[in-house]
């Protein structure tokens, strides 16, 4: 690291301050625009992470930075159950207007993905005077105590951070490329309401559309549905976790739709401000409004600064060319990367929605083995030539593409060009 000073000097500094847990490569940001990040050492990359799918707008967005700067102007922080203010109301609207069904919705503002979940299971309990919640394998829904016992994936999320909140029942969660179809994935479910809790205990179901950490599985199109109706049968809520999935990734605003249900409730998170924390619930308004006065909430829950940004990001989620711009995003790098899987035996499967795309990696395609050193060689190959790129899946073994929605093909071009030599190079 001798010819990277900055780089070397940051690393030692945060060696010595910043907890061993956070984890991460020796990179250090300067600037970012766009689908470009430069670091402290003044080289430059093509970012196919977006922030874990938080700037599907880019890096400093013009719009978003200028809503910002007005903000600052006017005031910083106001905590809206003692001083309401017109951003943090105008932010609920959009919002709702994101979330799927003709029915009266209201919203809830927070400051990160975990917190919504928290909230919207908070929620579905008051609501529904029951205890008991239902997520998915593979899922992934937090790092706080209650989102983390809903998540799946012990190593790193879950490792020595028990015990986990009670009353959390897991179900089998579709991936057929592993073997789970959804008639095993229903079956799975009515099992667990027939022998690990009675549907009476469960307020709600939660799943993410397309599972993010757990490898962008996307749900099969049939099985929401079919969740929903039994949901239904038993008086259970749906919880679409929106957090990754949501604000066009997938084309729309929320990926739910694609499946044609319209959940009870719904968690919003990471793009939904443009780059600044925030996050939300949204739900059926008979539901949000259950709850009593002062239940819900907190002291920076949809701050100023954030629903300033969020107010931009969001409305732009509606706009038709930006929509199809992020289709279109999306088959052109579907088609890329199953090209390139056509050539790479070790790539045994290119999935998602949208512009929310993965790799996973086999040893061998016939077994289907995970390949998890593989994907982490072929992410250091590409950091040296100057791509990011992120691991995701229960066994480390995928790659996830996220594209800002707004990249330039020049971006795309180069990104994948250097992704193709990353496999090259890792004898693939």
């Amino acid at each position: 690291m001798n010819s990277l000073p900055n780089t070397e000097r940051l690393a030692a500094e945060r060696a010595r301050w910043v907890a061993a847990g956070t984890a991460g490569r020796p990179f250090f940001v300067a600037s970012a625009s766009g689908a470009r990040i430069t670091d402290v050492d003044g080289r430059e990359f093509i970012d196919f992470v977006s922030g874990i799918g938080t700037v599907n707008h880019g890096h400093r967005d013009p719009e978003i930075v200028a809503a910002i700067h007005a903000q600052v102007d006017a005031y910083l922080h106001q905590c809206f159950s003692l001083s309401a203010y017109e951003p943090y109301v105008d932010v609920c609207r959009l919002l709702c207007e994101c979330h799927p069904g003709d029915f009266a919705k209201k919203a809830l503002l927070l400051n990160s993905g975990a917190e919504a979940v928290e909230n919207a299971v908070k929620i579905a309990r008051y609501h529904t005077g029951r205890p008991g919640i239902v997520s998915l394998d593979n899922g992934f829904h937090g790092r706080t105590l209650l989102a983390m016992s809903l998540t799946s994936k012990v190593r790193p999320y879950k490792l020595g951070f028990g015990p986990f909140a009670p009353e959390v029942y897991r179900a089998p969660g579709p991936y057929p490329y592993r073997g789970v179809t959804s008639d095993d994935a229903v079956a799975g479910l009515e099992r667990l309401l027939k022998n690990q809790t009675d549907p009476s205990n469960v307020a709600a179901i939660i799943f993410e559309p397309v599972q993010g950490e757990g490898g962008f599985i996307p749900m099969p199109e049939d099985y929401p549905g079919r969740v929903a109706e039994i949901a239904a049968e038993h008086g259970i809520l749906v919880i679409a976790d929106e957090v990754q999935s949501g604000m066009g990734r997938t084309g729309v605003p929320a990926a739910i739709a694609h499946y044609g249900v319209e959940p009870d409730l719904c968690t919003w998170g990471k793009s939904m401000g443009g780059g600044l924390p925030i996050s939300g619930v949204t739900g059926r308004a008979e539901i949000m409004d259950s709850v009593h006065g002062g239940g819900i909430g907190g002291t920076y829950g949809g701050n100023p600064l954030s629903c300033a940004a969020a107010a931009v990001a969001i409305g732009r989620v509606f706009d038709p060319d930006f929509q199809q711009a992020a289709e279109s995003l999306g088959r052109r790098l579907r088609c890329a990367l199953d090209e390139l899987a056509a050539s790479t035996p070790a790539i045994g499967e290119v999935r998602g929605l949208g512009a929310m795309l993965a790799l996973e990696f086999v040893k061998d395609p016939a077994t289907r083995e995970p390949a998890p050193e593989t994907a982490a060689a072929v992410m250091d190959a590409a950091f040296e030539r100057g791509l990011l790129l992120m691991g995701a899946g229960v066994y480390s073994n995928c790659i996830r593409v996220l594209v800002p929605l707004v990249a330039t093909d020049t971006d795309v071009d180069e990104g994948l060009s250097i992704l193709t030599q990353s496999l090259a190079e890792a004898a693939l």
